[in-house]
């Protein structure tokens, strides 16, 4: 089988070979229903409090604070939806960002559908929110101000502090989507304002359908599943034990790399954006040049078609992506690339390169090289781009 380059990590990551050997336990031996009343039960429900433990650590949080969902969809419209039910005394206005997973807008769209008001922040071409435009926005009656902390597609890292103390100063809660930092950048709740936040393991080596919600005690939230008692009453369902081992587990690698890892990418990512940008001609870097993720590139490839230069590249064994792997089937343009001021034409030339904790200089090499080769193939017979001598 032929090597595989895998350079779409934020789509998901592979689970970290540590956090496999402390999840396996659990799938046979220590079995047990954490909300057993006997030792065994006991035993078990001990596994999960540690990974709350590793959870709150890792933002500076309390463990009565986190709350384990199925991952990072399910957080952001508890926090949304909850929120926003729960504290109707003050209004039922929501601000957000125009470039939000849909995660974030989908839940949007149903909240306007009952009833409640949305403001959409626009971004300037870096992808930043501009906490200028978010004083605009928000009124008295505004409930909860949501802005992602780093963009899954252009990987701008967002001032949340910033943002954060708008929203306080006018008496709103705010909540960020912290899927894509979450395990890569250093996060401290209190430090940085944050009322609520979600996040998701299979983003940081952690296992599949498993996530948390941050929830600052002081913060009132509707429940959004219903059922039993588990979660301080506020989220049912048998507790997936063995995803929340492994959630725990991959907080704790992640805390242990975190500063190795950070430079190591950051130093990946840049030599590769040098060598696309000066070895290819007519390439634009999407999003702010160093505010950004460390594993993060986004490039747009003028008079190329992006879904036509995935082809290629996997048939290379290269797996990056167009954007969104939660889009990944949709013909339209993305919706943050648009946001940030690019034409359909230049959306759609867009190729989203994320890199990993098994990535190598070798690696991103072998990748610029089929990267060049493809690009000049296609723009041969590109009727959109101009040949230059």
């Amino acid at each position: 089988m032929k090597k595989q380059y895998y350079f779409d990590h934020a789509a998901t990551t592979p689970v970290d070979d540590r956090v496999v050997e402390a999840m396996l336990p659990y799938f046979h031996a220590a079995f047990a229903n954490p909300s057993g009343s006997y030792t065994f039960a006991e035993d078990i429900q001990d596994a999960v409090n540690d990974a709350r433990k590793q959870a709150a650590q890792f933002i500076h949080a309390s463990e009565s604070e986190i709350y384990f969902t199925s991952g990072g969809t399910e957080s952001d419209n508890w926090a949304l939806r909850g929120v926003m039910l729960a504290n109707g005394q003050k209004g039922k206005h929501l601000v957000t960002s125009a470039i939000e997973h849909h995660a974030i807008l989908n839940t949007c769209h149903f909240l306007e559908e009952h009833g409640y008001q949305v403001s959409y922040l626009p971004v300037r071409p870096n992808g930043f929110v501009s906490p200028s435009e978010l004083k605009k926005a928000i009124r008295d009656d505004t409930v909860l101000v949501s802005i992602m902390f780093a963009n899954n597609e252009i990987g701008t890292i967002e001032p949340i502090r910033e943002l954060a103390m708008v929203a306080h100063a006018k008496g709103a809660f705010f909540h960020t989507d912290a899927v894509q930092a979450f395990g890569h950048l250093p996060i401290h709740v209190n430090e940085l304002g944050i009322d609520l936040l979600s996040a998701s393991a299979h983003k940081f080596y952690g296992p599949k359908g498993v996530g948390i919600l941050y929830k600052r005690d002081s913060v009132s939230i509707d429940p959004l599943i219903f059922g039993g008692s588990q979660e301080k009453n506020l989220r049912a369902g048998t507790s997936h034990v063995t995803g929340i081992v492994g959630l725990g587990a991959a907080v704790r690698c992640c805390a242990a790399d975190l500063s190795r890892r950070m430079h190591r990418e950051t130093a990946l990512r840049n030599h590769m954006i040098r060598r696309l940008t000066r070895e290819i001609p007519n390439v634009k870097i999407n999003g702010d040049l160093y505010r950004r993720l460390p594993n993060n590139i986004s490039a747009s490839f003028g008079g190329v078609e992006a879904e036509s230069l995935l082809i290629l590249l996997d048939a290379c064994g290269i797996s990056v992506s167009t954007g969104s792997a939660c889009s990944a089937h949709s013909d339209a343009p993305s919706h943050v690339l648009k946001a940030i001021g690019l034409s359909d034409r230049e959306a759609r030339s867009t190729i989203r390169f994320t890199i990993g904790d098994d990535t190598t200089q070798e690696d991103t090499d072998y990748v610029v090289e089929q990267v060049k080769e493809s690009v000049k193939k296609l723009r041969m017979y590109s009727p959109f781009y101009e040949k230059r001598g």
